[in-house]
């Protein structure tokens, strides 16, 4: 059969979903166009319509309380949710476009846990009564598009292995090279993530706020409950769904960066989606004059190891001057079978 007579007798949604790629790529996009409606409403002002038929409050009714600042800060954890989920795309992307395109089973995998974790997020907050139907529209169509994209390209894999495959680094660890000090700080920057992503979302679903956050409110939880007894479920819904993004990115950005070989093309996607997350996350709190250094202590040191660590993986990653000690290299072919699960 020639090529003409092959493309004649293709599907339509055969040939558009691939090998389960665009699927996968397709929830990337969505992912961050919801990242960027959140920024845009955030930045606007405006609260989602399902936000003010559950408060029976809109934003100049809340704005009229303590200089409007129940309002910014409700704006500012959405700011960096929207940061978290363009991050997420980013890598996302990547995944789709360089490992996964060459079969790399470990980038399979990593779409996997990713997604138990994010979706899993989307169940911790609903303890506290309010279920966010936009949220769950969302979920509702990046769920089936996942799973079927990576049913499908499942079967274009090089080698189907566990998840083990995670395991095995693509570059062994080293602290001797300027390309193997950055990486461990991109690393070090990942599991912060992580740490800080949990630490968060578990406080939204149960104090909801720290010290710091009260004092920059100027209220307490009863004076919250006074003005109306459904913002503190708001908040927790918004702290919880923040913390699980914040943990996802982390996750994805470990594993890209412990799996993936060095290249242009993930250094590229690891400066975006780490800039991305720090420069919205970071950025929001002047903006709304929520300047507590102990309270962005982390957040100021997690973006220091990044900047270090992507500056320090430039020249190696970018310029291909990869340099490594003796005895060290990239996965050699024992290395991959180990990775593959065999």
């Amino acid at each position: 059969m020639n090529r003409a007579d092959h493309n004649s007798q293709s599907g339509f949604l055969s040939s558009l979903i691939g090998d389960g790629r665009p699927l996968l790529a397709l929830a990337a996009v969505s992912l961050m166009l919801s990242g960027g409606f959140a920024l845009f409403l955030s930045a606007t002002g405006h609260f989602l319509p399902h936000d003010v038929h559950f408060l029976g409050m809109d934003k100049e009714q809340l704005c009229g309380i303590n200089q409007c600042r129940i309002v910014h800060f409700m704006f500012h954890d959405r700011v960096s949710f929207g940061g978290a989920l363009i991050a997420i795309g980013w890598l996302y992307l990547w995944l789709v476009q360089f490992p996964l395109k060459a079969g790399e089973v470990w980038a399979w995998w990593i779409f996997v846990v990713s997604g138990v974790a994010g979706f899993g997020s989307f169940l911790a907050y609903l303890g506290y009564g309010y279920l966010d139907s936009w949220h769950g529209v969302a979920t509702l169509f990046l769920l089936p598009t996942q799973f079927f994209g990576l049913a499908i390209s499942w079967s274009g894999l090089k080698q189907r292995a566990s998840a083990r495959a995670l395991l095995q680094p693509a570059v062994s660890l080293t602290l001797r090279t300027r390309f193997g000090f950055g990486r461990a700080l991109l690393l070090g920057t990942a599991v912060g993530l992580v740490l800080g992503g949990l630490t968060i979302a578990v406080v939204g679903m149960t104090n909801v706020f720290v010290p710091q956050d009260l004092r920059y409110l100027g209220m307490t939880v009863r004076d919250f409950d006074a003005i109306n007894p459904r913002l503190v479920p708001l908040i927790a819904h918004d702290r919880a769904g923040f913390g699980g993004g914040i943990a996802t990115t982390g996750l994805i950005l470990f594993f890209c960066v412990w799996c993936g070989q060095p290249s242009r093309s993930l250094w590229q996607a690891v400066a975006l989606a780490g800039g991305t997350g720090f420069l919205t996350a970071i950025g929001v709190h002047p903006l709304i004059g929520y300047t507590d250094f102990t309270q962005l202590a982390p957040a100021y040191a997690g973006a220091l190891m990044f900047l270090a660590g992507v500056t320090l993986c430039y020249r190696p990653m970018c310029r291909g001057e990869l340099a490594l000690p003796a005895g060290l290299s990239p996965a050699s072919p024992t290395s991959e079978a180990s990775r593959s699960g065999n």
